[in-house]
């Protein structure tokens, strides 16, 4: 039977992603590594044996999770089994805490090191989970600083590695006026829910901005789980985006953006943007009772002060939108300075090489524990 060195496991779309290109960098410091995974399309595609899609699901929230706990646990169980019968060297989990807090229950039973590579925002919510985390992996690797002090101050072996956005994003290009006839991104979501709920409003949010600015033009930047028939614009002339290099995300003057990853690769390429999210009632209410940050967009929770608007809930609709992403237009420094101040982000999120840190880490970790 196969010996595998690593199982690295991921939940959603940007896991999937970050998953691929740790996979990508493990092989390249260690040809001969055999590396299993559970992630999605990204994953699949790098791993030496695919054990299930479990990023495509899209299942995210408080509520969702129980209604596809079947689905969930048959894969859990599914993990549960590989790691006892065929016993990977190490378990890599990537965000996506309530899913991987039970396989790292497994690997402990199964006698597997884990490790935790990019940290649940449990800074947000629920900051117990820092202690919960600690007493299941032999180390983590967080790609915010402030989490790192976080994990140490809680006892837990801990290291900033960088956001590993930095390796893919490119630097954005200096701009010194106010484009005329912009380019906006409407960017809904990577998961079909968001994007059933976000992008109508999206396209005619955009279109009373276009009554302010009729040169301007969009893209919409779809999730390559979810096909076409997701984003219903033929009538619209507005072109669908799939990329993984971020160049034609680069060119966007200005966005419409869904809370998540999202806002920080916007963020990190310097395009002003509207934040909005939607979800569920009982899911907001739940939401609101747990989450202990100010802000939903990772831009202005770096910044510890709003540089982009923010639309909750019934605050989202069009008008509302729309006005909120002209106002960046209304002087130079609205715009010329939200550009600086977003880009002034990349600074305090490590250094390029991220991808390749860890893989190298890792490698090193498993060969002493050996």
């Amino acid at each position: 039977m196969e010996v595998f060195d690593f199982l690295i496991a991921a939940g959603d779309p940007s896991g999937d992603l970050h998953g691929s290109r740790l996979i990508a960098a493990l092989k390249k410091l260690k040809p001969s590594v055999k590396i299993a995974a559970i992630g999605g399309p990204f994953m699949r595609e790098a791993s030496d044996e695919f054990l299930d899609d479990l990023a495509g699901e899209g299942i995210v929230g408080f509520l969702e999770p129980l209604l596809k706990m079947p689905r969930l646990l048959n894969t859990a169980f599914k993990i549960r089994d590989f790691l006892n019968e065929r016993r990977a060297k190490a378990l890599i989990c990537i965000d996506y805490y309530g899913f991987n807090r039970r396989l790292l229950q497994f690997a402990l039973k199964a006698r597997v090191p884990a490790y935790y590579y990019i940290s649940p925002q449990v800074w947000a919510s629920r900051p117990y989970r820092v202690r919960v985390i600690g007493s299941l992996v032999k180390k983590i690797f967080v790609i915010f600083p402030f989490e790192e002090k976080l994990y140490r101050d809680a006892g837990v072996a801990c290291e900033f590695v960088g956001h590993p956005l930095l390796d893919i994003i490119p630097e954005p290009k200096i701009k010194t006026e106010i484009p005329r006839d912009p380019l906006i991104g409407i960017l809904p979501g990577s998961r079909k829910s968001e994007v059933s709920r976000h992008l109508p409003i999206f396209l005619e949010s955009f279109k009373a901005f276009k009554k302010h600015f009729p040169g301007a033009r969009a893209m919409i930047f779809a999730a390559r789980a979810l096909s076409d028939s997701s984003y219903q614009v033929q009538d619209l002339g507005i072109e669908i985006v799939r990329e993984s290099d971020y160049q034609k995300r680069a060119l966007l003057d200005g966005a419409f953006c869904s809370s998540g990853t999202a806002t920080l690769e916007n963020a990190l390429l310097g395009i002003p943007m509207v934040v909005a999210y939607q979800m569920s009632w009982p899911t907001y209410f739940l939401a609101r009772s747990l989450i202990r940050v100010p802000y939903i967009a990772m831009a202005n929770i770096l910044a510890g002060k709003k540089i982009v608007p923010e639309l909750i809930q019934d605050q989202v609709h069009p008008e509302a939108l729309a006005e909120a992403l002209s106002h960046f237009w209304e002087s130079p420094q609205n715009y010329l300075g939200a550009r600086e101040e977003l880009m002034a982000l990349r600074k305090r999120l490590g250094n390029p090489g991220v991808s390749e840190r860890v893989a190298r880490a890792l490698i090193d970790s498993v060969k002493d524990a050996r």
